[in-house]
C-alpha cells in the first residue's frame, strides 16, 4: 500500500475527527465578526452557523468521494499483487478507510442534528437522512464489486463473473444517480435561506 494513502486517510482517524468537530462547534458559536443584530437588538448567529454547517456539509461530501477514490486505488494495487495477495497491507487500507468514513458520518450526523434541532430546518435534516442510506448502500456495493472483481481474476474460468461484475456496476451507477439528485435537492432548499 502506497504511504500516501495511510497518510490521507489519518487525517481521518476518530481523535482527529473529534478535534475537528470540537474546534468547528465552538467555531460556530462565536463569530463575533459577522454577527448580525435584530431590530430589536438580539445577535443573530443564525445565518453564520447555517452557512458554515452548509459549507461544512459539502466539505465532508468531497472528503468522502475522496476516500472513495483512494479505496479504489487500493484494491486495484492490491489485485496486482495476486495470486498471493498482500492482505497485510490492504487489510490495513480497509481499517483506515472505515476510519475515515466513520469519521465523516459522524460529523454529517452532528451536521444533520444542528440544523434540524438548533436550525429549524427538518427538510434539510432529511436530505442528510437519505443521502446516508445511500451512501451506506455505495460503501455496500464497493465491497461486493471488489470482492466479484477478485473472485474474476482468481477464478477466470468461472462464467457469470463479469455479468454480476457489470451487474454491480449498473447498480453503482443507479446509487450515484440517487445520490446526485439528493444533494441537488439539499442545494436548492438549503439556498432558500441564503
Amino acid at each position: 500500500m502506497d504511504a500516501k494513502w495511510v497518510a490521507i486517510l489519518r487525517l481521518h482517524t476518530r481523535e482527529e475527527t473529534e478535534e475537528t468537530t470540537s474546534q468547528f462547534t465552538s467555531s460556530s458559536r462565536s463569530r463575533n465578526g459577522s454577527e448580525k443584530t435584530t431590530k430589536e437588538g438580539y445577535v443573530d448567529t443564525v445565518p453564520t452557523e447555517y452557512k458554515a454547517l452548509i459549507q461544512r456539509f459539502y466539505a465532508l461530501q468531497t472528503e468522502r468521494i475522496e476516500a472513495y477514490r483512494l479505496f479504489e486505488e487500493g484494491h486495484e494495487a492490491y489485485l496486482r499483487t495476486g495470486p498471493h495477495y498482500d492482505f497485510d497491507h490492504y487489510r490495513q487500507l480497509v481499517h483506515e478507510i472505515t476510519q475515515a468514513f466513520c469519521g465523516i458520518s459522524n460529523e454529517v450526523l452532528q451536521i444533520k442534528g444542528k440544523l434540524h434541532r438548533d436550525l429549524d430546518r427538518p427538510d434539510l435534516s432529511e436530505h442528510i437522512d437519505q443521502l446516508q442510506h445511500r451512501e451506506k448502500q455505495k460503501l455496500d456495493l464497493t465491497a461486493m464489486l471488489q470482492m466479484a472483481r477478485q473472485r474474476a481474476q482468481d477464478h477466470p474460468e468461472e462464467e457469470g463473473c463479469q455479468e454480476k461484475i457489470q451487474e454491480i456496476k449498473q447498480d453503482i451507477i443507479k446509487n450515484q444517480e440517487a445520490l446526485a439528485e439528493i444533494m441537488q435537492d439539499f442545494k436548492y432548499d438549503s439556498e432558500e435561506c441564503d
